[in-house]
């Protein structure tokens, strides 16, 4: 009778706890949310789940995962979570300040921190101001305060697994091996052309507007240069940005010009081709300032001698036709307007 009693209060035991769930929750508020009152969960092409907000910026919901990282997608901003079934996760978030505000809680907590914490350090060490003007000495610096910064997230996070540290490990050395690649061609191009020294210089480049060109035309306004070329991404990127800077500093003394390189690529090495789709482009995308074609692509004097082997490459030189900065900031950068303004533009 016993016995019976005992088997009965451990199949009550079993039965109350339940099997474990083949899903996982996730649940959480966004703060200011954009117009989409969406949240999209996915991994790749392997896994795609759209998660609707309240009106609150509040949502919860349940995925069938197999365990690992998932993206989710808010608007535009991006973060990364660790799902695993039976397990509930969850994050609140203010949309205005995304990865410095987010904060996982629930299951897994630890290790959502530590893996958003850990790439949200970047930005106070790897900061514009390095990007555009620093030196070896201070990207050296600023490595080394970044490393410091992380050891000290990993001791915050003891419980975090060993596994999962040495992955972050290696993210945190790739990264910093890709930043020191990226710099060395910076540094390099600063040491080459200091501020101050003289300009190389181009004659007559052909001119949308009609006419020829030469940088000695434009003595007497400081010069904004955009190397370029329809088939260039990046470059078509940067086009909405670089309209807005040139309506800002209208009437200013300051000429932006626009250079391509078109010479055939992207046109099957049509280089009759490559000049008509610049002129198409520069007409349907209205583009403004002046709009420059170079006189042989890669190869023109004044191309290679900027040591320009990749696109889009800004330069500013001053109304003397000295530079003032071989590698500017991009138009989409906030250190541009300041570096116009520092000028007294």
């Amino acid at each position: 009778m016993k016995r019976l009693l005992v088997l009965c209060l451990a199949t009550t035991i079993l039965a109350c706890k339940g099997e474990p769930k083949d899903y996982a929750t996730i649940s959480g508020k966004i703060e200011n949310p954009d117009n989409s009152k969406t949240l999209k969960v996915f991994k790749g092409s392997e896994y795609e789940k759209i998660i609707k907000l309240n009106d609150d910026g509040t949502f919860k919901d349940t995925l069938k995962v197999v365990e690992g990282d998932y993206t989710f997608l808010h608007g535009k901003e991006y973060g990364s979570i660790y799902l695993k079934n039976d397990k509930t996760s969850a994050f609140e978030v203010d949309n205005n300040s995304f990865l410095e505000s987010i904060v996982f809680k629930g299951d897994n907590s630890d290790i959502n921190n530590f893996s958003v914490r850990s790439y949200s350090i970047s930005k106070d060490y790897f900061t514009e101001d390095l990007i555009n003007y620093g030196t070896k000495e201070d990207l050296e610096k600023a490595i080394d305060d970044y490393k410091s910064a992380y050891n000290d997230i990993k001791i915050r996070y003891p419980k975090v697994d060993s596994t999962r540290v040495a992955l972050m490990d290696r993210n945190i050395e790739g990264s910093i091996v890709q930043l020191n690649r990226f710099m060395a061609s910076k540094i390099a191009t600063r040491a080459a052309f200091p501020k101050g020294s003289p300009s190389p210089t181009f004659e007559n480049y052909e001119n949308f507007a009609g006419g020829d060109l030469s940088l000695s035309d434009l003595k007497g306004k400081y010069v904004y240069f955009d190397i370029w070329a329809t088939w260039c991404g990046p470059c078509i990127k940067e086009i909405p940005s670089l309209k807005k800077i040139e309506k800002q500093f209208e009437g200013k003394n300051i000429a932006f010009v626009s250079i391509s390189v078109d010479n055939g690529r992207g046109y099957k090495n049509d280089a009759a081709a490559a000049y008509q789709g610049w002129k198409k482009m520069v007409a349907n995308k209205e583009l403004g300032g002046i709009q420059l074609m170079a006189d042989n692509g890669f190869a023109s004097d004044f191309i290679k001698s900027y040591k320009i082997n990749s696109i889009p490459r800004f330069i500013l030189v001053d109304p003397n036709g000295n530079i003032v900065d071989a590698d500017a900031p991009r138009p989409s950068s906030p250190q541009l307007i300041k570096l116009f303004e520092k000028l007294g533009l």
